[in-house]
């Protein structure tokens, strides 16, 4: 068995692989960048080693730097997680070549894998039945545009080198197509180096399944039965969940047949995850299921996998890895019950999702279900990486028990000052349709908005700070008035949101603790179904940039990585006007209304901070 363990990753799943290596009696080492220098990573493992700047290209991504790390501090293998460096194959045969145990598939499963248009032959060889599309070497525009024609609108452009959601672009029409490949192929070139696409048919009712599989060095290879991960928002997971809702024993038990097949092709080794795009628009059937890929590493949503099984997969890596064989065999792996994951992230779904950083002051999720974080209270969310909070987990003896236990973990998370999608999570997943298992990847774009909480307290919001307020500041009466001779007591109380004030009367007899809060100096929070409602009891600046009608201010700290016009263009309302590129996202900032560019402080490549004015648009009317 292995003794000691390099864990090349941060975040939640460093901090997850480092509790089961404990149990094994495991030494740990972690490995941290400049803003990950006190992560909980670091203080968890056993050894921590710096390995260069925050940006992941200067640190993560440095294998060199990983592997020096690990010689240094004596580790006898390496375990990536996912992202970062988990399925480059490369990295993989270097870390063999030094000597060192790679915790994952061997490099050369890694390679037949990585790339999509290859994977989809390999796995049509192998009898696994693939979607319809175009997986030529002619890549250029004029042919790939050609080829999505005849395949019919909508296509799906997705690049050979892809993962994540990255690098994927639905396309409507073909006067849609020049643009989304230019834009897909830009998102592909930062993020996996490669431009190449590949050309799938749309699928119009899809549902996202795929199969957690298993492999040993001695030829055996099973599945731990499927999940369902068709929540997404923008091509990304949101809420998975193990088994498959409408799955019956035939389907299930032929997409996992295939599923073990794809794995036996690449004589696969450790952890993997077969993912299948089903056309659900006549509930789930064996034969409207088709392979879109292969995920060479551990997968995010694994917890589901692990409730339902009782098996905990992070071992069995590394077990297989120290060349033991599958703890199980096919028929002694059951499901029991049901269990549901959701992506608790730092972001504003009222801001159209745009990631919120900073410091986690107030943090907690609460003694329910089982949570998977890599912070804790007083961490913060760091713009140079994915922006999750934790992953919230709940296992029910059937999917209704989980589904109410999981509305309770989002709507009882307490996190202030950051934003989060916990209210997003409870509404999305309390939701009819989705309790009634009535779900496709387009469930939560066809929602919209009926799924983003309300940003304004309710009365009993206000109600409840107002009592926070009057409990904080008894010694302080000058933050409170209205007391009155010969007339019951009453206390009216001001609150504040940015520059309003409204004031709320109360009983001061009559106090009940309603709602979860707390106060700090002249600030009152109220937690209230996922959702996190600050007050202020004295007046103070924002700090905020108070630019007017017209001006385009940057929503979050960033990258300029395309400008789309210069000081004296006219524009339409709704122009793009530039991208900006932050938390791994490309975000397209508009005209407000037609207009002309009067004046333009952006330029590619350039760093930006939350707020800053990059763009100001004069109205071409006088109104």
């Amino acid at each position: 068995m292995i003794q000691s363990l390099l864990i090349a990753n941060r975040g939640e799943i460093a901090c997850r692989i480092i509790r089961t290596a404990r149990s094994m009696n495991i030494r740990t080492v972690a490995v941290y960048s400049d803003a990950d220098r006190d992560a909980l990573q670091v203080r968890m493992a056993d050894e921590a080693v710096h390995i260069g700047p925050s940006p992941a290209a200067e640190s993560y991504l440095l294998g060199d730097r990983i592997i020096a790390a690990a010689r240094e501090t004596g580790a006898e293998a390496i375990h990536p997680g996912y992202g970062f460096l988990s399925e480059n194959a490369d990295f993989a045969q270097d870390v063999c070549d030094a000597g060192l145990v790679w915790v994952g598939p061997k490099p050369d499963s890694i390679s037949a894998m990585g790339l999509k248009d290859a994977a989809k032959t390999l796995m049509q060889e192998a009898g696994v039945p693939v979607t319809p599309g175009y997986l030529g070497e002619d890549q250029s525009p004029e042919r790939l545009r050609k080829e999505a024609d005849a395949i019919g609108y909508p296509v799906l452009i997705k690049a050979v080198a892809g993962g994540g959601g990255k690098g994927m672009r639905k396309v409507d029409a073909g006067d849609e197509f020049a643009a989304m490949l230019e834009s897909c192929r830009r998102e592909a070139e930062a993020s996996f180096g490669n431009t190449q696409v590949l050309l799938e048919k749309w699928i119009t009712s899809p549902r996202h399944i795929e199969v957690q599989i298993f492999g040993d060095s001695y030829g055996n290879v099973v599945h731990l039965f499927e999940r369902d991960c068709s929540l997404q928002r923008r091509h990304q997971k949101v809420v998975e969940e193990a088994p498959a809702p409408g799955m019956d024993d035939a389907t299930r038990q032929e997409i996992c047949a295939a599923a073990v097949r794809a794995g036996q092709a690449v004589n696969y080794q450790g952890a993997g995850t077969i993912e299948f795009i089903a056309d659900a628009s006549d509930g789930l059937r064996a034969d409207r299921i088709f392979f879109m890929e292969m995920n060479t590493r551990l997968q995010v949503e694994h917890p589901v996998t692990e409730e339902i099984t009782g098996v905990d997969l992070v071992e069995w890596q590394l077990r297989i890895a120290s060349g033991e064989p599958l703890p199980c065999t096919q028929d002694e792996l059951e499901i029991r019950g049901h269990a549901i994951e959701a992506r608790l992230y730092a972001e504003d779904p009222a801001r159209g999702f745009l990631p919120s950083t900073g410091t986690l002051e107030h943090l907690n999720l609460g003694d329910q279900g089982r949570v998977e974080t890599g912070v804790e209270e007083g961490d913060a969310i760091s713009p140079f990486y994915d922006p999750m909070i934790a992953k919230l987990v709940a296992w029910g003896e059937d999917r209704d028990d989980a589904i109410d236990l999981l509305v309770d973990m989002a709507e009882s998370a307490e996190i202030w000052p950051v934003r989060s999608n916990a209210g997003f999570i409870a509404n999305a997943v309390a939701d009819a349709d989705f309790v009634a298992g009535r779900i496709d990847t387009g469930f939560i774009e066809r929602k919209g908005d009926s799924l983003i909480p309300d940003q304004q307290p309710d009365e009993a919001v206000m109600k409840a700070a107002a009592e926070i307020a009057m409990v904080a500041n008894r010694s302080q009466p000058s933050q409170l008035s209205g007391f009155r001779l010969n007339a019951p007591r009453r206390l009216a109380v001001a609150l504040g949101q940015g520059a309003e004030f409204t004031t709320v009367e109360l009983d001061p007899d009559q106090v009940a603790d309603i709602m979860p809060g707390y106060a700090e100096g002249p600030r009152i929070v109220v937690f209230d179904s996922g959702q996190a409602h600050g007050f202020e009891t004295e007046a103070r600046g924002s700090g905020l940039a108070a630019a007017g009608d017209g001006a385009i201010l940057a929503p979050m700290p960033g990258r300029i990585i395309a400008v789309d016009v210069a000081e004296g263009d006219s524009v339409e309302a709704g122009q793009r006007l530039l991208v900006l590129e932050a938390m791994k996202m490309e975000h397209a900032l508009t005209a407000p209304f037609d207009g002309t560019v009067a004046d333009l402080d952006a330029s590619v490549g350039g760093q930006v901070e939350v707020d800053t004015v990059l763009v100001r648009i004069e109205s071409s009317t006088e109104d």
